[in-house]
């Protein structure tokens, strides 16, 4: 008998009880706890439109140094007949070991029996084999500390999309920048523009995470990356990650099809001395009007 999305979402509902009841400390799981009611909604009406997917990280202590390992759980609709989207991270962690870390718990993950509630398995599956990475990226750090020069890069990605006018989108942009210490600014409406700045793999952590699972009309238009000697905050153009909303053309009333102002964004870019960004986003060279 084919199984349904309702009975799908009532295991992912059972299963994230006892998550909370395993991790009940402040700062052990991190939960989206309005997704959790929309689900919940979904569940005791008749019909109506699928609720957001159920999203959450949870903190997992490594070892006896007890190093933090976090698992960042996303559920698709049919879990657990679908796999889950899961990406351990850390930042005691090197690139290099962490990538091998997920492909080994990509691969336990496909080893297991659709249907399977896996969630608690994989936590203890990081909880018993992130030790020997850990460890590695120890070892790595102790074998380049004699290095008299430590140099950074600054990632900086800028982002198009045909619009962003979602709710729920926008507070994962913004949830996803903080976590990740990004700064830059997404412009709402039509068209939509991200741009986030930080480390490299933060960035490209971010520009997986809002991606998945559907966003189609979204392409990353641009990449810079500067190299320093000291701090990348000191590259950075925006001190935080900002809202940006400019005054639209016309009057659309509540219409969700209103173009922003890209004279205004113009000048924003021009401030933050990336006017020739614009060119590179829309195909046209940016001309302030004159006033």
């Amino acid at each position: 008998m084919a199984v349904t999305v309702r009975e799908c979402l009532e295991l992912q509902l059972l299963e994230v009880e006892m998550l909370l009841s395993m991790f009940p400390k402040e700062g052990e799981m991190s939960l989206d706890e309005d997704a959790v009611s929309s689900v919940q909604r979904y569940l005791r009406s008749d019909d109506g439109a699928l609720p957001p997917q159920l999203e959450y990280s949870i903190a997992v202590d490594v070892g006896e140094a007890r190093v933090k390992v976090e698992l960042q759980v996303l559920l698709p609709h049919m879990y657990p007949h679908v796999a889950p989207q899961l990406f351990a991270r850390s930042n005691a962690l090197h690139r290099q070991q962490q990538l091998q870390l997920n492909t080994g718990l990509a691969s336990h993950i496909s080893s297991l029996d659709s249907g399977e509630l896996c969630i608690c398995g994989a936590v203890q599956w990081v909880k018993d084999h992130s030790l020997p990475y850990l460890e590695n990226s120890k070892i790595s750090s102790e074998s380049t500390s004699e290095e008299v020069v430590v140099k950074e890069t600054l990632h900086r990605m800028w982002i198009y999309s045909h619009h962003i006018y979602r709710q729920e989108l926008r507070k994962k942009i913004f949830d996803c920048a903080r976590k990740l210490n990004l700064t830059g600014f997404c412009l709402t409406g039509k068209p939509g523009v991200i741009c986030v700045e930080g480390l490299r793999e933060n960035c490209e952590e971010f520009w997986r995470v809002i991606r998945y699972p559907n966003w189609k009309h979204i392409s990353c238009k641009h990449v810079e990356n500067i190299e320093t000697e000291g701090s990348i905050d000191n590259l950075r153009l925006f001190r935080a990650f900002e809202d940006l909303q400019f005054q639209a053309h016309g009057d659309y009333g509540l219409r969700n099809d209103y173009h922003m102002d890209l004279g205004q964004f113009l000048e924003f870019l021009k401030q933050h001395q990336s006017g020739h960004i614009f060119q590179i986003l829309f195909g046209v060279e940016g001309k302030l009007s004159d006033k």
